[in-house]
């Protein structure tokens, strides 16, 4: 199969976020080996240098470029982590197994199982406790100097196929790392948005079930393309969240007296204002409409359910003023509060 790379224009292009520990982790692989890294550091357009300099960082293409090089000159996609080598293509298999999977679920679940015939060095679990699923990696001995390149790898390779299955960004509710804050924890965040925990007893990555039950939006030829470029998902975040539009329906129902502004809705959601507005761009609504959405029906339980006056109603759908309610609510049904209440929602 022809393994696409970045131009060399693209290598340096954009942020360079990725600890230079990760690329010298690669290089320990091949010297496990006997082997010389040169041609893949040249390859990245890795100075030797910077290998020597703790705070240095290269982008994600370099990356991309360093680890596809390797992965074929060692014949292993394991880059050294395991006693013996992963040949090419076999987290492609995996992909495949799981491929025509129903469900997110079924999906990990088959990783979680074909990942024993890779290797039993160490293993992966998937847990479905109440709203929340867990994936836990359990290690069998120990990986010295490459335990972390290799958990994070293993994880962030894991969270960007099944995102890529679902197309959709999956928000992490927690993520354990059973090592203490290395130099470069700084860049985690952008690996693992939401929580982190450093020192835990294991390696875990948690979030909402609800994807547990979306389907797989990906086919064969599908598969075929995201191969080609795999490796970018080990480093980059999925943009779009299906489960975004829901997400903030729940924030504003679950408070519908609150003024839920922007910023408050995307602190809760681990995403910036305007990745907030983006997303659901995407989705095609706007978090003015969702605010609507949730006071208008709200309103319409309280009159219709309750007798409390008007006002109260405006107040506790968050609105400043009866009047300015009444006005909001003709918009959104063509009737006011009053009416629609008397007519039990016949206008």
């Amino acid at each position: 199969m022809k393994i696409l790379t970045p131009s060399a224009a693209e290598l340096t292009r954009g942020r360079a976020a990725t600890p230079i520990a990760f690329i010298r982790a690669i290089v320990r692989g091949y010297r496990a080996r006997g082997m010389n890294p040169a041609n893949a550091l040249q390859h990245a357009q890795i100075p030797s240098a910077a290998l020597d300099d703790p705070a240095a960082r290269v982008t994600a293409a370099q990356m991309e470029v360093m680890s596809g090089h390797a992965m074929q000159e060692l014949d292993d996609e394991a880059l050294g982590w395991f006693s013996r080598r992963l040949p090419w293509g076999s987290y492609g298999m995996l992909c495949r197994a799981s491929l025509t999977s129903p469900t997110l679920e079924v999906a990990l679940k088959r990783w979680c199982r074909h990942h024993r015939l890779l290797t039993d060095e160490l293993t992966l679990a998937f847990c479905h406790q109440r709203n929340t699923a867990t994936i836990r990696i359990t290690e069998a001995r120990d990986f010295g100097d490459m335990r972390e390149f290799c958990l994070v790898t293993i994880m962030r390779y894991l969270l960007g196929y099944i995102s890529w299955l679902i197309d959709s960004r999956i928000a992490l509710t927690e993520t354990c790392l059973p090592f203490p804050a290395p130099p470069h924890a700084d860049a985690y965040p952008y690996l693992f948005p939401g929580p982190l925990s450093f020192g835990a007893e294991a390696a875990s990555l948690s979030f909402d079930a609800r994807y547990l039950s979306l389907p797989l939006r990906r086919d064969e030829q599908a598969l075929q393309i995201m191969l080609q470029r795999a490796l970018p998902l080990t480093v980059l975040q999925y943009r779009r969240d299906r489960l975004l539009v829901h997400s903030v329906t729940q924030i504003l129902d679950s408070n519908p007296g609150a003024p839920h502004t922007a910023e408050d809705i995307a602190a809760q959601l681990n995403l910036s204002v305007r990745t907030l507005h983006r997303q659901l761009k995407d989705e095609g609504v706007s978090l003015q409409r969702l605010k609507n959405d949730s006071r208008r029906s709200r309103a319409i339980k309280l009159l219709l359910q309750t007798r409390k006056p008007v006002k109260q109603v405006a107040s506790a759908v968050g609105f400043d003023s009866e009047k300015s309610f009444a006005r909001a609510f003709r918009e959104w049904t063509g009737v006011a509060p009053s009416r629609y209440r008397s007519g039990a929602g016949n206008p």
